[in-house]
């Protein structure tokens, strides 16, 4: 996390080349972390629900406990490191929205962390709140990546 001490991102050439390409990692993530939940765990409403809950007409069963705590301490790991590494390089570049963006950005994958335990243990009902808040995360993340992108290669900040 050198680049929280350096002055001017743009102008370290190094720095702002790794910066660039950790932002096109994370990018990456984001993205298959969409198509590896779509694959295994489902990312409409219905699928979710047949995960988490099993569907007695197709003979699926229900996600056993140990499978869910594992896939949610694993979510809570990878979120934690994308949102500490993309908001420290988003407040060093971004001026204005940057309060915004970040607690919307926390809020929003905070409450998807929250939503899924709530639906697994409690309610249904709290699946489309987990799919609402997982891809408003994903949404923010992403245009936060190619925002730091854009003024990484600006002159000025």
């Amino acid at each position: 996390m050198k680049f929280t001490l350096i002055n001017n991102i743009q102008n370290d050439k190094a720095m702002s080349l790794i910066l660039k390409g950790f932002l096109v990692f994370i990018l990456l993530y984001l993205i298959s972390d969409i198509l590896v939940m779509n694959s295994y765990f489902g990312i409409s409403i219905d699928s979710v629900a047949i995960t988490l809950f099993g569907n007695e007409e197709e003979y699926l069963d229900p996600m056993n406990e140990a499978a869910f705590l594992e896939f949610w301490h694993t979510q809570i790991f990878f979120i934690m490191m994308i949102l500490l590494t993309l908001n420290a390089i988003f407040i060093r570049v971004a001026n204005r929205s940057r309060n915004i963006l970040t607690n919307l950005l926390m809020i929003n994958a905070l409450l998807s962390l929250v939503f899924l335990p709530l639906a697994f243990y409690l309610s249904a009902s709290f699946v489309a709140l987990y799919i609402i808040t997982f891809f408003t995360w994903h949404i923010v993340a992403i245009y936060m990546i190619f925002y730091s992108f854009w003024r990484l290669n600006a002159k000025i900040v």
